[in-house]
């Protein structure tokens, strides 16, 4: 036995005959041999710089930009704040009738009140419509010297006196109706007999004005309104003057006014003058006339779009009216309100119907009413009707 195991029986043969060995193990005998990578070509390699800003994409041409970096998750949109117009327009509707409110409640109580529609005994009863007095006096408080001058009040005359003396009648349906009442007037004043209508006022004030008026007219006196000299000059200079066609020249050194015939615009102290003067043919009648002339341009100003609309007229004329007058304590500026809004439009303006002058002793030149026609004019009044045409003096 060989100890490399060979047979040794076996028939020896020649080198050339001896076959090749292989180099490969047998399965179980053969060692693990290393695998190698294929041969590579090196490349030089490098160190990357740090970049401190990204390439602009001009810079290398052909090289596409980097990728955009993915979007962030989009956060929940804020809700929009709801607008609401119609609330601010409540909130500025508000504050615009609290103001109004209490501008008028600030003119209501700028407000003189008297006690002139005092209740006696055998008063004429309720008649439909409203019935407006309204009295222009020859007042001067408050007036300093310079101001009597201007104004030609003629000075301290004794007890006041009224030189207008208005009925208004504001029918339920239909134009409002103003009547001029002389002050020359020959009534009867209760507890004095008769006498002058203005004398009714210098002996009892309002009152027993009042009370005069609704016992010669038949007509129950709603309301009482009364303007002095210097209240009356003021408003008409609020308004930047009144438009009158005067329609005769009137040169009255007491009046302190010397107007051309013509449409011309008259100040406070011409207009005072205007409704004050008798230096005319028809003395008492054209003074009348001249008083309506002129309370239908008045009203025509003050209660224009142009004045309405413009607070800054508006506001001062309001503010020297309430100044200006005394009403009855029950009277209030709203009310004066509907009184100058009945009146804007076709006012029917007359007088009562007169029947002539006389002298009488103890009250000098008195104007007479035509008592037939006095009687059927007044009575269409009480009774809320028109006045038939063939009464009334234009």
């Amino acid at each position: 036995m060989r100890r490399d195991g060979a047979d040794p029986h076996a028939q020896q043969l020649a080198y050339s005959q001896v076959p090749q060995e292989s180099h490969e193990a047998p399965p179980r005998m053969r060692k693990a041999e290393p695998e190698y990578a294929p041969t590579q070509q090196p490349e030089p390699f490098h160190d990357p710089v740090p970049r401190t800003h990204a390439p602009s994409p001009r810079g290398r041409r052909g090289t596409p930009p980097p990728p955009a970096a993915p979007p962030r998750a989009a956060s929940a949109p804020r809700p929009r704040r709801k607008r609401h117009p119609f609330r601010w327009f409540l909130v500025f509707l508000l504050v615009l009738v609290v103001a109004s409110v209490a501008a008028v409640i600030n003119l209501d109580g700028k407000l003189t009140r008297i006690d002139a529609l005092a209740g006696y005994a055998d008063r004429v009863g309720d008649t439909p419509g409203t019935n407006w007095l309204l009295v222009g006096s020859d007042g001067r408080n408050g007036l300093s010297p310079e101001q009597e001058q201007e104004l030609a009040t003629g000075g301290d005359v004794g007890p006041e006196r009224t030189d207008t003396i208005m009925l208004v009648h504001i029918p339920k349906s239909g134009p409002a109706t103003l009547v001029s009442l002389p002050r020359d007037s020959y009534v009867g004043i209760p507890g004095h007999g008769k006498d002058k209508l203005n004398a009714a006022f210098a002996i009892g004030g309002p009152q027993l004005l009042v009370q005069t008026v609704e016992t010669a007219t038949g007509l129950r006196i709603d309301h009482y309104a009364q303007i002095g000299f210097a209240g009356f000059a003021s408003v008409v200079d609020t308004l930047g003057g009144i438009d009158v066609c005067v329609p005769k020249p009137i040169d009255d050194p007491l009046a302190g006014i010397n107007l051309e015939a013509g449409c011309q615009t008259l100040n406070g102290p011409e207009s005072l003058g205007f409704v004050r003067s008798r230096a005319t043919a028809l003395a008492d009648i054209d003074r009348m006339n001249n008083q309506r002339l002129f309370m239908a341009a008045l009203l025509e100003k003050a209660t224009s779009g142009a004045t309405l609309a413009n607070p800054f007229t508006l506001w001062p004329l309001a503010g020297d009216t309430a100044r200006s007058l005394k009403v009855d304590e029950d009277d209030h500026i709203w009310d004066l309100g509907r009184l100058g809004w009945a009146m804007r439009g076709d006012t029917v303006a007359t007088t009562v119907p007169v029947g002539g002058f006389d002298d009488v002793s103890g009250s000098g030149n008195v104007l007479l009413w035509d008592k037939t026609k006095a009687s059927a004019f007044f009575d269409a009044l009480a009774n809320d009707r028109s006045i038939p045409e063939e009464l009334l003096t234009r």
